[in-house]
């Protein structure tokens, strides 16, 4: 039903009424959010942020005629909708409203053309839009393949995945110095030459470490392949149209287009067949069969996607058709991306303003059975949000007139929910069940069809979007809107803290855990165990709450297996890991059937998942008409097996060729180990890693110009990451009292990598021995320039150090350290170590970053990833790597 009503006016507070917050809530607030001097301590308090936001996007109604009264009424509105947890806006806003950075969008999706010049202008501009806290989404499929010829130059090309890997080092040069870590989303369709290498790129999950990818499937290849899995994959060159098999028997990442086997006998969809780089090629008649078993078939292609997405949780999938078909202006251009966790499609240069309405604050009679929604409450919600994001708009401050122009041309939003956990917790419905995925589809029906309506009021009082002319709401709605989308379900992160509730439509990670408030905790203080309130209350009403549930409830998360608890209340308090994939599936289904955009939703797999249980679920997000899929198994990114590289191999072989020659030769003397004297001199060097500053301790001969051992310590590493450094260390030690050199140890440990990375001003540090490895590249380095003996003498000022000495934040640390071992200082880390004073040492390096640590979970369980701002665990949900303690994000 249509509605032009405007809600009713409430009378402006004599002072802003609290705000409804959490200690965390507060915590998250202090550390990411309220304005701080130049000290670090805030200058502003969480009512006087939501004012400051409430105030920035009132003073838009000035633009539409309203006077100063109707200005507060609306200021007041949008205080109080956010002061009470009822709806959040994205964080920029939050972040930047009424400030000097002034930009409140999240998302962006800028174009990557075929040239040198329009390439390397998206990168300026991901920077712009990165240096401001905003995440941006390409599409590399207009890129020319490698090997492919360049007329300007008379050359070839070196193909997309060089210049992705530009756009991804752009990122990592100015992550730090922006408020927010740069997140990105690249994606690639199907049918380009070049995919067989972007899907290989992210196999190793040390490169591209600040992307997302997607793989991108039309409707014509997903039909061919369920239809014929086996026919021939054919590929299009972007630049000219051609088509192409991929030969079975192609290297990777030596083959270029020149490879491939170039055929004629190919159909295109009609629709759109200008587009070179998006349509489909179809293969037809007698080749198809004449190919098999030498070509790479639609199966295998296949394959190698769902076996990655097992591996590693990557690539999605996106039907970019879909897409299309609900784009809301083709007449403006094609969509061909997303922002960085896929629920936001957009045309190149397009922005969108995103919030959240909480719906636990709209249930009445929690836990009871008149349990009930409270729509009418919910329906003003929705009508105060949309008016909020569509002043957004306004408000903005965008980075590029590019953007400013589309933006405000289609006026783009994205109102969706958090809370869904909760409320159907308070209903008494399971999410794994019909009854929770009908809860969802009747929430987003709602939700959507009120942001229509009240996006249609405002068109009649502000007119149309500008191009409303031509878009589907003109052409196949015949209905005014003031916003070409109204509605996206996005990740909710620290919004969905400050508003105490569960994360979008998200079931609840656990029930339980230990809350590390975000550098909040006083030493020796324990971490605040923290219950769902829902079930805390109903477990105190039905008398089964104790504190030994909860502890045992923190510890493993879910009621499944415990005893005491009743059977409906197991049935209705499930979490991710209680519910199989294909409900998380069907509940994705059931929300995108009435969403305008899309839905950013992680498919969770228990570890024991097999490929197959993967593949399923990629075909029934065809099936069930969803827009993308992304999946995550339990501990995939944390056993990630080392791939053997092109070189290596080589080596094998000659070795294993030449291995009966060896063993007719005299075998080489054994190496021993020299014993050391009792007191020998050393440098010290600080180097920053993903663990924490590490403290690496190199002691020498100076008599032969040689080192003798290597002793290294973490500042915060924790147990896990000091045992691993000092194993490390006492193999290097025991290598160089063997006379073995030490640059053969840097070049074995360089480059080592991990899912823990940290950006310095010295390059990216990888790993834990990639850390160590820079830091002893240093000493070798000013060995060479200054000599052993001056640094040993403190004859060199640090500030002689050039800039490749120099570690980040401050002046070369390479320091005098007079070592004296114990009689049982023999090397092996052992020895106690007592250092005496030196007035030569240069100055100590304060640490730049928190650390980021891997440790145990639990006894016996799987390694977890730490979060680098509280050290709680980090899930996969959202499409995004996140900390539920504190609400850390990597997106």
């Amino acid at each position: 039903m249509k509605s032009d009503a405007t809600p009713a006016a409430i009378p402006r507070p004599i002072r802003d009424p609290a705000p409804t917050l959490t200690t965390n809530a507060t915590k998250v607030l202090e550390a990411r959010y309220l304005k701080k001097n130049e000290d670090g301590e805030c200058t502003e308090k969480p009512a006087e942020l939501f004012r400051r936001v409430a105030r920035t996007i009132a003073d838009v109604e000035a633009a539409y005629g309203a006077n100063e009264a109707e200005q507060l009424t609306w200021q007041d509105r949008f205080y109080d909708i956010m002061a009470d947890g009822r709806f959040m806006p994205n964080s920029p806003t939050l972040m930047n409203a009424g400030r000097e950075m002034g930009m409140l969008s999240a998302c962006f999706v800028l174009p990557v053309r075929d040239s040198i010049a329009d390439i390397f202008d998206s990168i300026k501009h991901t920077a712009l839009i990165q240096k401001a806290g905003g995440g941006t989404g390409f599409a590399f499929d207009e890129l020319r393949p490698t090997g492919d010829f360049i007329k300007s130059s008379g050359g070839t090309t070196s193909g997309p995945i060089t210049f992705w890997r530009a756009f991804s080092e752009a990122t990592n040069a100015i992550q730090q110095g922006a408020f927010r870590r740069g997140a990105n989303m690249g994606m690639m369709y199907i049918h380009h030459p070049d995919i067989l290498k972007f899907l290989h790129a992210k196999q190793d999950l040390d490169q591209f470490t600040n992307y997302n990818i997607s793989v991108k499937v039309t409707d014509v290849w997903m039909d061919d392949f369920l239809a014929g899995a086996d026919s021939p994959h054919v590929v299009r060159n972007p630049r000219n149209g051609k088509s192409y098999v991929i030969p079975r028997d192609i290297d990777v990442w030596k083959s270029n287009i020149r490879d491939l086997i170039e055929i004629d006998c190919v159909e295109t969809p009609k629709a759109n067949t200008n587009e070179k780089y998006f349509a489909t090629p179809r293969l037809t008649g007698p080749l198809s069969q004449s190919l098999q078993g030498k070509v790479y078939t639609k199966n295998e292609i296949w394959k190698i996607i769902v076996d990655n997405a097992w591996k590693t949780g990557e690539p999605g999938v996106v039907f970019m058709d879909r897409i299309n078909e609900e784009n809301p202006t083709p007449h403006v251009g094609r969509i061909e991306a997303t922002n960085p966790c896929g629920e936001q499609p957009l045309l190149p240069y397009e922005a969108c303003n995103l919030g959240s309405i909480n719906l636990g604050k709209f249930i009445s009679d929690p836990c009871m059975p008149e349990a009930k929604v409270d729509w009418d409450a919910l329906r003003e919600a929705v009508h105060i949000s949309t008016r909020f994001l569509d002043n957004v708009i306004d408000a903005n401050q965008y980075p590029l007139p590019e953007i400013d122009e589309i933006c405000k041309g289609n006026r783009k939003i994205g109102l969706g929910i958090m809370g869904f956990a909760d409320a159907l917790y308070m209903l008494g419905a399971a999410y794994n069940s019909d009854e929770g995925i009908e809860w969802g589809r009747r929430f987003m029906k709602f939700v959507n069809d009120e942001a229509h309506n009240y996006s249609e009021h405002l068109a009649r009082e502000r007119g149309c979007f500008p191009n409303w002319q031509g878009s589907i709401w003109q052409t196949r709605h015949n209905r005014m809107m003031r916003n070409a989308c109204s509605t996206t379900v996005a990740p909710t992160g620290t919004i969905s803290i400050i508003a105490n509730c569960s994360g979008g439509i998200e079931p609840m990670f656990s029930l339980a855990f230990l809350r590390n408030v975000l550098k909040g905790q006083k030493q020796g203080e324990k971490p605040l165990l923290e219950v769902n309130q829902t079930f805390r209350d109903l477990a105190q009403k039905r008398g089964f709450l104790s504190d030994e549930l909860l502890e045992t409830l923190a510890r493993v998360g879910t009621l499944v297996h415990l005893d005491g608890v009743p059977d409906d209340i197991k049935r209705v308090f499930v979490c991710a890991h209680d519910i199989t994939p294909d409900w998380h599936m069907k509940m994705q289904a059931g929300f995108q059937r009435h969403c305008d955009s899309s839905i950013s939703k992680t498919i969770n797999f228990p570890e024991s998942a097999s490929v197959e249980d993967v593949e399923k679920i990629y075909r029934l997000a065809y099936e069930y008409a969803c827009k993308g899929v992304t999946v995550y198994r339990d501990g995939c990114r944390n056993s990630q097996p080392m791939a053997l590289k092109k070189s290596d191999e080589g080596k094998i072989a000659a070795h294993s060729e030449s291995k009966s020659m060896t063993s007719q030769m005299e075998a080489p003397p054994p190496l021993e180990p020299r014993d050391l004297p009792e007191i020998v001199s050393g440098l010290r060097i600080r180097q920053m890693t993903p663990f924490g500053n590490m403290h690496v301790k190199i002691t020498v001969d100076l008599r032969t110009n040689t080192e003798l051992e290597v002793f290294a310590q973490l500042g915060k590493g924790g147990d896990l990451a000091s045992s691993d450094l000092e194993a490390i260390c006492r193999m290097i030690s025991l290598w160089l009292r063997a006379n073995g050199p030490l640059k053969l140890v840097i070049k074995q440990l360089s480059g080592i990598g991990s899912s823990l990375q940290i950006p310095t001003r010295s390059g990216r540090i990888m790993s834990l021995g990639d850390g160590l490895a820079c830091a002893l590249k240093k000493y070798v380095q000013a060995k060479e320039r200054f000599g052993l003996r001056a640094l040993l003498l403190g004859e060199i000022d640090p500030a002689e150090m050039d800039s490749p000495l120099r570690p980040p934040h401050g002046p070369a640390n390479i320091a005098l350290d007079r070592t004296i071992h114990a009689p049982d200082g023999n090397g092996n880390g052992n020895g106690a170590h007592i250092r005496t004073p030196d007035a030569s040492r240069g100055p100590s390096l304060a640490a730049a970053v928190e650390p980021q640590r891997l440790q145990l979970h639990n006894p016996g369980s799987h390694y977890k990833l730490k979060c680098p701002e509280c050290s709680g665990d980090l899930v996969q949900q959202e499409g995004c790597e996140k900390c539920l303690g504190c609400g850390w994000s990597q997106c």
